[in-house]
């Protein structure tokens, strides 16, 4: 896969992790999971730098996600936390938009997270190589303008090597498969007054050495 551009056709499996930061799962009053919590988005969602995030109607509820995406390099299967990285093929930026209202009556994480244009990936993928030590990164994101997250990856609960090793051992990992790794505290529902998206804004995911990840806000009604 090319360093200065994702091709989303080249994109396989897209497995996330969830309440990957104490402090989110603290925000969420929600018990710190033991091993890692994994669901999917799927790749109808994926939009790139740029693209709009279009809020279907009567969706009121959604809200962002900062997180860093591990792009698979070569095929993984019972890979070792120790050697896991060697099976990264680069790192980007992923927002992973979610409807809370339906992610919460629902019970299930992965329809709520998957609607058309809920998973903005980009701006470009930068090659393992050029990222080194993947928890030391920091992470923010910013709703117009306005810093929302800010943290670090080394706050991970479970390592990008311990989820390729965890993921791996059941679960062959392909090139092109993206992991999106988990978000920090200081999502919209968990505010003492919540904010979620709304037509107008603009939200922005940044991750040290991979860039800036901007996405506008528009209403689904406003297409026809």
């Amino acid at each position: 896969m090319p360093s200065s551009e994702l091709l989303f056709d080249q994109v396989g499996k897209i497995i996330a992790v969830g309440l990957n930061y104490r402090e989110h799962a603290d925000e969420g009053k929600v018990e710190t999971p033991k091993t890692p919590v994994l669901f999917t988005k799927w790749p109808n969602c994926l939009i790139a730098d740029g693209d709009a995030i279009v809020l279907p109607e009567n969706v009121t509820q959604a809200d962002w996600e900062a997180e860093l995406a591990v792009v698979i390099g070569r095929t993984a299967r019972h890979v070792s936390v120790d050697d896991a990285l060697e099976y990264v093929g680069g790192y980007t930026c992923m927002n992973d938009v979610s409807d809370r209202e339906a992610q919460f009556l629902e019970g299930q994480w992965s329809r709520a997270k998957s609607y058309d244009t809920f998973g903005p990936l980009g701006p470009r993928v930068v090659p393992a190589a050029e990222i080194g030590d993947p928890q030391r990164l920091a992470i923010s994101a910013r709703l117009n303008g306005e810093v929302m997250q800010s943290s670090n990856t080394s706050q991970m609960i479970h390592s990008v090597a311990s989820l390729i090793a965890f993921i791996s051992s059941r679960i062959t990992l392909e090139p092109g498969d993206v992991i999106a790794t988990g978000t920090p505290a200081g999502v919209g529902a968990f505010r003492e007054v919540p904010i979620f998206l709304k037509p107008g804004d603009t939200i922005s995911v940044e991750v040290e050495k991979i860039g800036v990840l901007t996405n506008p806000v528009i209403a689904e009604s406003g297409l026809r």
